[in-house]
C-alpha cells in the first residue's frame, strides 16, 4: 500500500487507544426518506442515537451534514470553505501533533469521505479504522455507551490542495476527452440507468465508467485486497496515466473508490462534489443510459 498509515485495523486501534494524541470518531450518518412532495432525494440524520448506545471508548462523533458541509446550497455534504472548516475540526481536538481514526457503522463511505476531506486540506495524519465499527464489535471488542466526552480543542491549520475537489463545470469541460476517466461509484444498476434513482434523472455522465464503491469491500466491511481493487479498476480502464474524476450519488461512496485508488499510487484523483444529486437534477447537463 502506498500509505500503510492510513488504514488501521482493529487490532492496530485497540493497542493504540490510550495514546493521548489519538483523535477517534464515529462518522456515521443515516438516510431518512424526505417527505412527500418534496425535491430532496433524502435527509441525512447523524447517527448520535447509535453512538450513544455503543461506541469505541472515548471516540468522539463528527455530524458530516450539521458541522461539516456548506449550509448555503440545497445540495448535501457540499464542502464549506476552508475557513470553516479549520475552526470545525479544530474544535474536535484535531491539529498538529494529533492522530485521528476514522470509522463509520454500516458503510467505510462516511470515514473514508472526512479522510479525502482531511487529505485536501492537507492534514496527512488520518486513517480509516478497515471494516469500522461493525468489524470492532463482531470481534467483541470493547465499547461504551453515552454521549461524547470530547478532546481539549486544537489549532488546525489548512494547507489546501487544489483538485480535490471539482464542480460541474470542470467535469463537463472533461467529457469525452483525452487523458481524463471519469469513475461512477453507484451499483450497475444505476450506473445503466435502468433502476429508478433518487437523485433525478436515470443514467449516469456521459463517458463515465463504472466501479461500484460496494465491490470494493468484503463482507465482514473490511477493504478488498489491493491486488483485487487494482483488478478492478484495470478492467474499467481506469489506469495511472489518467487523470480520474469519481462520482457518485452525494460524493460519499466515491471516496471509497478514492481511497482505494490512492492506495494503488494513483496521483491524480478528484471528487466531483455535486455528484447525481447536482448532475441528474439539472436538464442542462447531458446524461448516458444504456
Amino acid at each position: 500500500m502506498r500509505d500503510p498509515q492510513a488504514l488501521v485495523s482493529t487490532e492496530q486501534l485497540d493497542a493504540m487507544r490510550d495514546d493521548p494524541r489519538v483523535r477517534i470518531f464515529d462518522c456515521t450518518t443515516y438516510f431518512d426518506p424526505p417527505p412527500a412532495g418534496s425535491d430532496v432525494p433524502y435527509i441525512p440524520v447523524p447517527g448520535r442515537q447509535t453512538f450513544e448506545e455503543a461506541h469505541i471508548p472515548g471516540a468522539g462523533f463528527l455530524d458530516i451534514q450539521g458541522e461539516f458541509s456548506d449550509q448555503t446550497t440545497h445540495l448535501r455534504f457540499m464542502m464549506p470553505d476552508t475557513a470553516h472548516l479549520e475552526a470545525a475540526f479544530a474544535r474536535h481536538g484535531i491539529g498538529d501533533g494529533t492522530r485521528v481514526v476514522l470509522y463509520s457503522r454500516g458503510s467505510m463511505m462516511w470515514s473514508t469521505r472526512f479522510w479525502w476531506m482531511l487529505k485536501s486540506l492537507g492534514f496527512d495524519n488520518a486513517a480509516v479504522l478497515d471494516g469500522g465499527f461493525d468489524k470492532w464489535a463482531a470481534e467483541g471488542r470493547v465499547t461504551e455507551s453515552g454521549p461524547p466526552r470530547g478532546y481539549p480543542p486544537a489549532v488546525f491549520t489548512a494547507q489546501p490542495r487544489p483538485g480535490y475537489f471539482v464542480d460541474r463545470d470542470t467535469v463537463l469541460s472533461r467529457l469525452n476527452t483525452a487523458g481524463t476517466v471519469i469513475v461512477n461509484a453507484l451499483g450497475p444498476a444505476y450506473h445503466e440507468g435502468i433502476q429508478p434513482t433518487r437523485y433525478g434523472r436515470p443514467g449516469r455522465i456521459p463517458g463515465s465508467v463504472n466501479v461500484p464503491a460496494t465491490t470494493l469491500v468484503e463482507a465482514n466491511s473490511s477493504f478488498t485486497s489491493a491486488e483485487d481493487a487494482a483488478a478492478k479498476f484495470a478492467s474499467a480502464a481506469v489506469s495511472k496515466d489518467l487523470d480520474v474524476i469519481c462520482y457518485c450519488g452525494g460524493a460519499i461512496s466515491a471516496t471509497i473508490d478514492l481511497f482505494m485508488l490512492y492506495q494503488l499510487g494513483y496521483d491524480n484523483l478528484s471528487l466531483y462534489d455535486g455528484s447525481m444529486g447536482e448532475w441528474a437534477r439539472d436538464p442542462a447537463l447531458p446524461i448516458e443510459t444504456d
